[in-house]
């Protein structure tokens, strides 16, 4: 996910994005976790920027599933992407990326997390309408 934004509201717009991946993992069922990074733990290029964790039982430790960072004005510079500001100035736009979820984490994730004591796994309800209504993922005899 690639937002082009207002340098005004950059950050506020980071937060949304980051909601917008939470509203993903929240609708899976699934337990999660928002870390925001120290500048040691992030790219020079970001000015701020989360990871959404997932927990995987079977390896007792969280995976990260997630990335959302505001770039600031340093990847429009790059692209000398710019816009006329209300005054008539040229400025430089505001970059944000979110890498959306990392499919092969959250099949762990949901497997791990929506598996029952017989074998089966439950699936969320969300799933269900692309699932045929099915409701459980059964173990082949």
């Amino acid at each position: 996910m690639v937002n082009f934004v207002h340098p005004d509201t950059s950050f506020q717009q980071l937060e949304i994005l980051v909601k917008e991946a939470e509203a993903i993992l929240t609708g899976l069922g699934l337990h999660f976790r928002v870390l925001q990074l120290c500048s040691g733990d992030m790219g020079f290029s970001a000015a701020k920027c989360y990871d959404l964790e997932l927990w995987a039982p079977g390896e007792q430790q969280w995976l990260e599933v997630s990335s959302c960072s505001c770039f600031t004005d340093y990847q429009a510079r790059r692209l000398n992407c710019r816009f006329k500001d209300t005054d008539g100035k040229t400025k430089l736009v505001h970059t944000l990326n979110g890498s959306g979820v990392a499919l092969p984490r959250l099949m762990v994730a949901l497997l791990e997390q929506h598996q029952n004591a017989d074998g089966s796994v439950t699936i969320p309800e969300v799933l269900r309408p692309y699932m045929g209504g099915k409701e459980k993922l059964e173990p082949i005899a």
